[in-house]
């Protein structure tokens, strides 16, 4: 898998997390645990992107917008419409990425490094804090009209490529997904729900 793929698929995973909760509980006690049996509560996502990357190799930051799909247990769509049309569809072990008009295929169970990342993700979508925290540190802070949650990477090979994923919300919706990667570059996602269809 070459890097500028690889980097793609993991940018856009991490912002599949954008799906994340289309109505959380103002409830006084804003724990993580409510937060997972909200996420718990909601099998299927849908949402508007607009993500503006960071990269050290470029002078200006990239924006991209698009739509992203989450159906529980483990399908994860990213479909970006500008700058260019790009795909990233996740389907139990099997990523397909199609980009520049070609499609490529490959098995979560061959990239052990990822697939650490992306079933971090897939826990946190289901709601799944067990699976969360076996990979993942995890802090809650605010309340549920002003929120973050971040997830850090426990294992050593998935640090080397993601610091951290912070997920920022406000009365109940999921607004920003930020990825700082661990060579520098960075990513900032705004996000909108839309209804199912």
């Amino acid at each position: 898998m070459t890097r500028p793929t690889r980097q793609f698929i993991l940018c856009a995973l991490m912002a599949g997390s954008a799906l994340l909760v289309p109505a959380l509980s103002l409830a006084a006690d804003w724990t993580l645990d409510t937060l997972m049996q909200t996420l718990a509560s909601h099998p299927a996502n849908r949402a508007s992107f607009v993500e503006t990357k960071t990269l050290a190799m470029l002078d200006a930051p990239i924006e991209s917008s698009g739509e992203l799909r989450f159906a529980a247990p483990d399908f994860l769509e990213m479909r970006t419409i500008k700058p260019k049309p790009q795909t990233l569809m996740l389907q139990g072990n099997q990523i397909t990425a199609e980009i520049d008009g070609r499609s490529h295929q490959f098995d979560l169970r061959d990239h052990p490094d990822v697939a650490v990342l992306i079933n971090s993700i897939r826990a946190t979508l289901n709601g799944d804090r067990k699976a969360l925290q076996r990979d993942y540190t995890t802090s809650l802070k605010g309340n549920a009209s002003n929120w973050k949650l971040t997830l850090t990477p426990l294992d050593a090979k998935a640090r080397a490529r993601v610091n951290s994923i912070q997920i920022g919300g406000s009365e109940g919706r999921v607004q920003t997904i930020a990825v700082q990667q661990a060579d520098g570059d960075r990513s900032l996602m705004t996000i909108h729900e839309l209804p199912l269809q």
